[in-house]
C-alpha cells in the first residue's frame, strides 16, 4: 500500500511581501483565498487534512476539511521556520539595515540567517519530524498538509537529500503550490511529478 502526502503552500496572506515566520499571523488575503481554491477545484484525493497552526493556513484548511467532510489536525511542528530580527519585515526594511544581508542569507542560508533566528537544521528536523508522525499516524491514506514555503523545501531536502543551502537558495515555491509524495512501505519517500490529466 502507498501512502500520499501532498503539502500545499498557503496563498498570499495580508501585508504583502515580508518575512513572515511563526510570530507573524496574517490571515489570506481575498487573492489568497482565491489562490487556495483554485489550487485545489479539480482534485480532492484527500481523506485528512493537517494544518500549520497559522492562520494563512489553518483557516483555509478548516474551510477545505468541512467542504470534503474530512477530519482536519493541527501540527505545530509544520508551522514557518522563525526568522529572528526578520520578522513581520520587508525586503527593503532589512536592506535599509543592511544593504548585503539578503544577499548573504540567499547564498548561504545555514550561516547567515537573521539574528535570533531558528537555526536551518533545527527547523528542517522538526518538519522532518512531523512529516514522520504524519506517515506514521495515517498509513496508506491520502493526506493533504497545508503549509508555509520552507515546510514545502525542508520536505524536499529531506526527499531528495540535498543539502540545506541548495534547497532554499534554488527552489521557488509560489503561492498555493503543491508538491506531492509518496512513500510504499519499506521504501523511501519519493517526489511525484504530475502531468496533465
Amino acid at each position: 500500500m502507498t501512502t500520499y502526502i501532498d503539502v500545499i503552500r498557503h496563498g498570499e496572506p495580508v501585508g504583502g511581501r515580508r518575512y513572515r515566520g511563526y510570530s507573524v499571523d496574517d490571515p489570506l488575503t481575498e487573492k489568497g483565498w482565491s489562490q487556495m481554491r483554485a489550487a485545489v477545484a479539480k482534485n480532492t484525493p484527500w481523506q485528512h487534512i493537517v494544518s500549520s497552526p497559522l492562520k494563512r493556513c489553518l483557516e483555509f484548511s478548516q474551510e477545505l476539511a468541512d467542504d470534503l467532510q474530512i477530519p482536519c489536525s493541527i501540527e505545530d511542528n509544520i508551522k514557518e521556520i522563525g526568522f529572528g530580527d526578520w520578522e513581520g519585515k520587508t525586503p527593503d526594511e532589512i536592506l535599509a539595515e543592511d544593504n548585503e544581508a539578503l544577499n548573504y542569507f540567499y547564498k548561504d542560508p545555514v550561516n547567515n540567517r537573521p539574528n535570533g533566528a531558528e537555526p536551518l537544521d533545527a527547523f528542517s528536523e522538526r518538519v522532518w519530524g512531523a512529516y514522520q508522525s504524519i506517515l506514521d499516524t495515517h498509513k496508506d491514506k491520502h493526506v493533504l498538509v497545508v503549509a508555509h514555503a520552507g515546510v514545502a523545501r525542508a520536505i524536499t531536502a529531506n526527499i531528495l537529500k540535498m543539502s540545506l543551502n541548495d534547497v532554499y537558495s534554488r527552489l521557488k515555491i509560489d503561492y498555493a503550490a503543491i508538491i506531492r509524495s509518496s512513500v510504499d512501505e519499506g521504501y523511501p519517500p519519493k517526489l511525484l511529478i504530475q502531468g496533465p490529466k
